[in-house]
């Protein structure tokens, strides 16, 4: 079974995150096709809107760290040499909106993969962390410019030096998200947003979102290039090798069960 389910209706591309067993975590194998699925959508004639969301219960839990603690991919290499995603992010940059469908938590890189969205819907059972801090990685996909855009420096900053969980509720009113809804209304909300948003002039769309990207730029692509030195940096010193990763692990796991039990 494919990692990344891709289907098409009325003009909707449904990109899902599809390892529900290892909590949809990124593996080199979703690193690859996740890119793949959101060009094809990009690409196609058939589509003008891109819905991103996750198998439940989660959205994505972020790195596979079960992978990379066993060595299965050397995460300073490929950061180096640009090979983990595509540059400045886990997707590429799209022409199209792309609404993420948050089901469930949504942690380091894949909140930073929900921070790469036009904007964001968030199930009740949505829960947010960048725990980058705990892992002892830097962040490379543009969580600290992405995540000070959506809720301010100096909640940015606190969620990145706790590795705290942010719920739904919490998200609506920090402007992470711009909804929240019952958990089994999540994909038909979506839905109807991107229904209205193909009723408009699909030109004009994009040509409003491509200005809004442009005026983000000019003060975004600096701190984009900041960050990825910074984590490249870290990741050449060993702060992101193999087995600092899988010494992290298990402590990670039992304290992220204990924060989202609350």
């Amino acid at each position: 079974m494919s990692v990344v389910l891709y289907e098409v209706a009325d003009r909707v591309a449904t990109v899902t995150l599809n390892r529900p067993e290892a909590r949809n975590a990124l593996s080199g194998e979703v690193r690859r096709e996740l890119p793949r699925a959101m060009r094809q959508a990009d690409e196609s004639d058939e589509v003008d809107v891109v819905i991103l969301t996750g198998a439940d219960p989660v959205f994505c839990a972020g790195l596979d760290l079960k992978e990379l603690g066993a060595g299965d991919h050397d995460v300073a290499a490929g950061a180096a040499s640009g090979e983990v995603g595509p540059p400045r992010g886990p997707i590429p940059e799209m022409a199209k909106p792309v609404i993420g469908a948050i089901n469930g938590a949504a942690i380091t890189g894949g909140f930073e993969l929900a921070l790469h969205c036009s904007f964001l819907v968030a199930s009740e059972r949505a829960r947010f962390a960048d725990t980058h801090s705990r892992v002892g990685i830097q962040p490379g996909w543009g969580l600290t410019a992405l995540l000070t855009e959506a809720v301010g420096v100096r909640r940015a900053r606190e969620l990145s030096a706790t590795g705290n969980f942010l719920d739904a509720p919490i998200a609506l009113a920090w402007g992470l998200v711009n909804h929240v809804v019952p958990h089994d209304d999540l994909m038909a909300f979506c839905r109807q947003l991107a229904a209205d948003i193909v009723s408009n002039d699909q030109a004009g769309v994009r040509r409003i979102l491509a200005t809004y990207a442009e005026q983000q730029r000019l003060d975004r692509g600096g701190a984009l290039d900041l960050e990825l030195a910074a984590s490249r940096d870290w990741l050449r010193g060993g702060g992101g090798s193999a087995e600092a990763v899988e010494e992290r692990r298990g402590r990670i796991m039992e304290r992220g069960r204990a924060q989202v039990q609350r």
